[in-house]
């Protein structure tokens, strides 16, 4: 199959496709004599595969581990699970993050009187000057 079917079937943009194979989670597909990529089933899995992990938000790095650790039959699953919980770690860090901003903004709108005058903490706080670590 083509690329632009490969991306059909397996939920992934061509332009994506040929990121992983520039990267290396997927290998560089055979060509036709016209230059053209050639896709099998198995492609095609890989990519799905890639896909899913991507919409669990792993990182590419760890992709490419996982991908690794899914080809490789004699893998220990300790492995796997050692990446996963990393994962689970780095998105229980991300989330709280994301809580502590969003108190923030919600103080900073609180304190906004969103009239017509011209004072607004939403930007004072945006513009006033930041600690550098």
């Amino acid at each position: 199959m083509n690329i632009g079917q490969a991306a059909q079937a397996s939920g992934v943009s061509a332009k994506m496709i040929r990121h992983y194979e520039h990267i290396g989670l997927l290998p560089a597909p055979p060509r036709t004599e016209a230059g053209y990529r050639r896709y099998t089933g198995a492609d095609v899995h890989t990519l799905r595969f890639i896909r899913h992990a991507r919409d669990l938000g792993f990182p590419l790095a760890q992709i490419g581990e996982l991908v690794g650790l899914w080809r490789d039959r004699a893998r220990p699953s300790r492995q796997v699970k050692a990446l996963a919980q990393a994962h689970i770690d780095a998105l229980e860090t991300k989330a709280r993050e994301l809580l502590a901003m969003k108190a923030t903004l919600e103080h900073l709108v609180h304190c906004c009187h969103g009239d017509d005058r011209p004072d607004c903490p939403i930007l004072d706080t945006l513009a006033a000057p930041q600690d550098v670590r």
